[in-house]
Parts: structure tokens; C-alpha cells; sequence
């Protein structure tokens, strides 16, 4: 199978992940802490990583690039990110948050234009255009707090900071992969090092306790969702060794539409035309997405 049509597939893949796993996330963060939720999924996808990469190598991990890159990406991407996306999560609906989340197409296709030097095509513009305006067609619709979504607006700006953090992380990730490090690696320091950071979060903070008093069903949720986030990164930072990042991350921009479907579905969140209208227009850029070629500048 040619390099653009996996790449293309795993975006795809990863598309349908992040829709789903939202909604699921969504319901498994409401009687969590964010942050005990966050760092021990990091820790153990990290672990699997780690055992990944020392099976592949017989040995220690050796980073090809300097581990500042490495660094970086679970600072910013593993930790923090991760940090405002959970706790914005809890605060506003899951449809919000699956269609916020996903502008980080948009910053991604600047940053990577400016420091990758990656080109964006006419078409491509014309597919950020359309998801631009159907990302802001939904979050114009008004929505009401309730029980699960107690504060829209404040959990809308956490969402929005945190996709803009992701964004950030993955033009270093994916300068890193030009520079020949292996998207094993960047996925184990995405996870692992922000998995230390978020559990250092927990001990400064006094909250550490928390850790020891999930239940038996926090637990298995935590587990459900480390899998479905496993899935997701082993897609993605796959997806963007093979084809630009800035159309992998257009063709993220499926997986709201699958969220809100679901948010309606299971959680009863509520619909508004604006938002059908944002769907539509999301749906039409992605296809168009779909037929652009990887024009790759940098070496890759």
C-alpha cells in the first residue's frame, strides 16, 4: 500500500477514535478528578510504548533526535493539554468539546506553513475554509448549562487552549520524525513524560489521595479509555510520519461529527440548526481533504 494511502487511512482511523472516544471520555470523567484521569491513562500507554520500542530495538530506548524535542512534546502535548481538555470536558458538552477540540487543524496548517514549510494548496485551503466556518457555525449555537455540562463557556475556552497546546506538539512531533526519530518514540515521550508531569501535578497539589480511592468502576473506566487513547496515538503520530500533518489534522475534523451524533444519542445533548449546518460543511472539507496529495518540502 502506497505511503499516502495508509497515512491517509490511519488519519481517517484516528478521525473515528477521537469522535467516539470523546463521548466516552465524556462520561467516565463526571465523577473523576481530571488530572488522576489523565495521568494514569499517560502512564500506562507509556509503558506499552516503552515495551514497544525495547522490543523493536532489543534494548534501551535511543533517541535519534535531542531529547529537548522529546521533552517538549510530553510537556506541552502529554501533560498540559491533556490537563485543560479533561477538566474543560466535565464543564461543557461532549459535541462542544469533539468540535472545538478539532480547530487545532487550523493552527496546525499555520504553524506547519511557517515552520515546516509545508505548502497548503487551494483546495486545502478551501477545506479549512469550510471547516472553519462549520466550526464556528456550532459553537455559535447557544447552549443552557445542565448537570453535565455546568459551565459551556469556561469549558469551551479550556478545550480551545488545549487544542492550540496539541497543535504546538505536533509540529514539534512531526520535526522531530523529519529529523529521523521513530513515531514510537514520540508517542512513549508524549505519554510517558507527561504521564511524570501530571502525577508531580498530583503530590504538589495535595491531591495524590485521590489515586487510591477510585472504585471498582473508575477503574475499568480508566482502563476502556486507555485503550481507546492507545488506539488513537498509535494512529495519528503513524498517520503523520507518512503524510502531511496538516492534512492528517483536516481530516480530524470527521470526528466531531461523530461526537455530536452520539452526544445526542446517549448523553441527550442538545442540537441546534447551526450546528447540522457546521456538521454539513465539516463533512464537505474533509472530503475534499481526503483527495489531496502530501507535498512534502523538508526532506521526508
Amino acid at each position: 500500500m502506497k505511503k499516502e494511502t495508509l497515512g491517509t487511512i490511519l488519519a481517517l482511523l484516528a478521525a473515528c477514535i477521537s469522535g467516539f472516544a470523546i463521548i466516552a471520555n465524556k462520561i467516565f470523567i463526571v465523577d473523576m478528578e481530571p488530572t488522576v484521569f489523565t495521568a494514569v491513562r499517560a502512564l500506562i500507554i507509556g509503558i506499552v510504548f516503552f515495551l514497544i520500542i525495547s522490543y523493536q530495538g532489543k534494548g534501551m530506548i535511543k533517541a535519534k533526535v535531542s531529547w529537548k524535542y522529546l521533552l517538549t512534546i510530553g510537556v506541552i502535548g502529554g501533560a498540559f493539554a491533556f490537563l485543560l481538555f479533561f477538566s474543560g470536558l466535565k464543564l461543557t458538552t461532549g459535541g462542544n468539546a469533539a468540535f472545538l477540540h478539532k480547530t487545532m487543524p487550523l493552527y496546525i496548517a499555520v504553524l506547519a506553513f511557517v515552520f515546516l514549510k509545508e505548502k497548503i494548496t487551494r483546495k486545502q485551503s478551501s477545506a479549512l475554509f469550510l471547516m472553519f466556518f462549520g466550526t464556528i457555525a456550532i459553537y455559535s449555537a447557544t447552549i443552557s448549562p445542565a448537570e453535565l455540562w455546568v459551565n459551556p463557556s469556561l469549558g469551551n475556552l479550556m478545550v480551545i487552549g488545549a487544542a492550540f497546546l496539541w497543535a504546538v506538539e505536533s509540529i514539534i512531533a512531526k520535526k522531530a520524525m523529519i529529523k529521523g526519530e521513530s513515531n514510537f518514540i514520540v508517542s512513549f515521550a508524549r505519554m510517558f513524560i507527561g504521564a511524570i508531569v501530571l502525577f508531580a501535578f498530583l503530590a504538589v497539589f495535595g491531591t495524590f489521595e485521590s489515586l487510591f480511592s477510585l472504585t471498582t468502576q473508575q477503574i475499568i473506566n480508566v482502563c476502556i479509555s486507555t485503550v481507546i487513547l492507545f488506539a488513537y496515538v498509535f494512529c495519528w503520530y503513524y498517520s503523520i510520519k507518512l503524510i502531511n500533518v496538516s492534512k492528517a489534522s483536516t481530516l480530524l475534523l470527521l470526528a466531531p461529527v461523530i461526537s455530536i451524533i452520539l452526544g445526542i444519542m446517549v448523553l441527550g445533548e442538545p442540537i441546534a440548526a447551526l450546528q447540522l449546518v457546521g456538521a454539513a460543511l465539516i463533512l464537505i472539507g474533509a472530503y475534499l481533504a481526503v483527495k489531496i496529495r502530501s507535498e512534502f518540502t523538508t526532506g521526508v
